[in-house]
């Protein structure tokens, strides 16, 4: 396999969110018993196969129908529908929900919010307006090409903005902008009262806004919580003025792009070690936005040695001064600790390449790059696929028996696996200089964010990729009762990467319970939240909030 073959194989778009992704309904449109307008499609269509799983194929519904709205009035009907006839709903945005939030066998009605997807400015809010069924790439492409601004979002392309920036929204500018809720400045979802009746609310930033706590909640508790969500407002705080051009963060009008990859045949173990040990102590010196990299994402991802490499991918604003050295010496680091030669570096001129022994960097402009990061590997795009993720928030740089752990698991027999291993982002930055209680985001402090994941065809392969998953995080996290513990080195899960198994007790032998790792102190103010707007828990999966 060629080394650019391998490398398209390799960045699995971890940035992925609860309970979202896209799809698009063609064809002709029938109206649904609740809720004029909106598509219905029942199992005798043809349409139903399709719209019946996600991206993960481990989980398909049968649910009695699929309803499409396209209006918030359309979605408060379909909701009073159901709630009226005592059906089970799920809310899908687009599809990429790693477990069965979305798709279970209990759901009796799908509600898909994909045909709900446009962008515009809301010149009454003075915000950027964007629907829930929206997808990253559309949002990305409609405020840029329009306004010149973006949202630090995830890199993926067809991840939904329902459940991606409502579990916080970590992407490739967050670095150097934040997470996508700390943009938001309205969400407007439908609930159901606890007279049974559906409505649409509206829930700003401001503090004095009655219905701030349901904001609050959006700001990282994952979907399918506490509503619908049928609208996103975008302002940046403390911005200001007549142009929308200044309300939202600017993107780099370029930036370079480097994917790397090292194949296994050139990595010792001693090399592996070191690349990790050198890596985390890197993100740990540059983890205030002080640092000359603030403005340089990094995702490095050590696969299983059946994948043939271990790859990276890094995206630095080519405008900031001294970016060329800087990246440089970055990539000549990363070499060095791996013990192998290279003469990494970057192309002087817009759509220029440079490619040495391990690394290939571009110089795009950005909106150019965004679409190609987003769409570049097979894991991105591939709809057939099986998965198994589990995440951890990391304070501190892996411990060497961390470090000997993971090369122990990805360097054993082969895998019947499309691609396994880790996914390793750069944290930090401006993400970090939010208070973890101003957000239901609470971790605010990690440097990095690790998914442990698999990815395969065949269902006769699901329990040796589940049981790798589940192996490899165990040994990693053994002394804290086989999961990151908030403590002084990790800070507990990413609600956007769901694992079930934080809740079992064969596989959290911790005194922390599944919710405390993902919302450690905020816990008991979203569960308030849940009694007062979601009080007959109508809206609900195997790891929403509790009352």
């Amino acid at each position: 396999m060629s080394s650019m073959n391998r490398r398209r194989l390799l960045f699995s778009g971890s940035a992925a969110a609860v309970g979202v992704g896209a799809g698009l309904m063609t064809g002709s449109a029938t109206a649904a018993p609740a809720g004029a307008g909106a598509v219905t499609v029942t199992p005798d269509d043809a349409r139903y196969g399709d719209l019946i799983s996600g991206l993960n194929q481990r989980w398909v519904a049968a649910p009695e129908r699929i309803a499409l709205p396209t209006t918030t009035r359309q979605v408060v009907e379909l909701v009073q529908d159901a709630v009226d006839r005592d059906k089970r709903i799920s809310i899908r945005g687009g599809g990429h929900c790693f477990e069965d939030f979305v798709f279970h066998s209990e759901v009796e009605v799908v509600i898909n919010m994909s045909r709900m997807n446009g962008v515009s400015f809301d010149e009454e809010r003075r915000a950027f307006a964007v629907e829930g069924g929206a997808t990253l790439l559309h949002v990305y492409e409609t405020l840029y090409e329009g306004w010149g601004v973006t949202i630090p979002g995830g890199a993926c392309y067809s991840v939904g903005v329902g459940g991606h920036v409502s579990g916080g929204g970590y992407g490739m500018l967050s670095r150097a902008h934040g997470l996508t809720v700390d943009h938001l400045d309205a969400v407007e979802v439908v609930v159901v009262d606890d007279t049974g009746r559906a409505r649409s609310v509206v829930a700003g930033r401001d503090p004095s806004d009655p219905h701030h706590d349901l904001f609050w909640a959006h700001t990282g508790a994952g979907g399918g919580n506490f509503g619908v969500i049928t609208k996103y407002w975008f302002r940046t705080p403390g911005s200001d003025g007549p142009d929308p051009g200044g309300l939202l963060p600017r993107p780099p009008a370029e930036v370079f792009v480097t994917m790397a990859s090292w194949p296994w045949e050139d990595v010792s173990k001693a090399g592996f070690v070191g690349l990790l040990e050198f890596y985390g102590s890197w993100l740990e010196r540059h983890k205030d936005v002080t640092s000359p990299y603030k403005d340089m994402c990094v995702w490095l991802m050590p696969n299983h040695q059946s994948a043939g490499d271990i790859a990276l991918i890094a995206q630095l604003d080519a405008t900031v001064p001294d970016a060329p050295r800087l990246l440089t010496d970055f990539l000549t680091g990363l070499n060095r600790a791996l013990g192998v030669s290279d003469t990494p570096g970057v192309p002087e001129r817009t759509g220029g390449t440079h490619r040495s022994a391990y690394a290939t960097t571009q110089r795009l402009p950005w909106l150019r790059a965004t679409r190609y990061v987003g769409t570049v590997s097979p894991t991105q795009t591939d709809p057939n696929m099986r998965g198994k993720h589990k995440s951890a928030y990391h304070r501190r740089p892996f411990t060497r028996q961390q470090i000997e752990a993971v090369y122990e698991h990805l360097t054993r027999s082969p895998q019947n696996a499309r691609i396994a291993g880790l996914v390793i982002p750069s944290a930090g930055g401006r993400i970090s200089e939010v208070d973890p209680a101003a957000t239901a985001v609470a971790q605010r402090d990690s440097i990095m964010k690790v998914t442990y994941e698999t990815y395969w065809y065949d269902e006769s392969d699901d329990a040796a990729n589940i049981a790798w998953v589940r192996g490899v995080y165990a040994d990693v996290y053994a002394g804290t009762g086989g999961v990151p513990v908030p403590d002084g080195r990790t800070d507990g899960c990413y609600v956007n990467y769901p694992d079930s198994d934080l809740g079992d007790p064969r596989y959290n032998r911790s005194s922390v319970p599944w919710h405390d790792l993902y919302f450690k102190g905020n816990y008991r103010r979203l569960q308030e939240v849940k009694r007062r707007w979601d009080p007959h828990d109508v809206f609900r999966h195997r790891q929403s909030v509790r009352t």
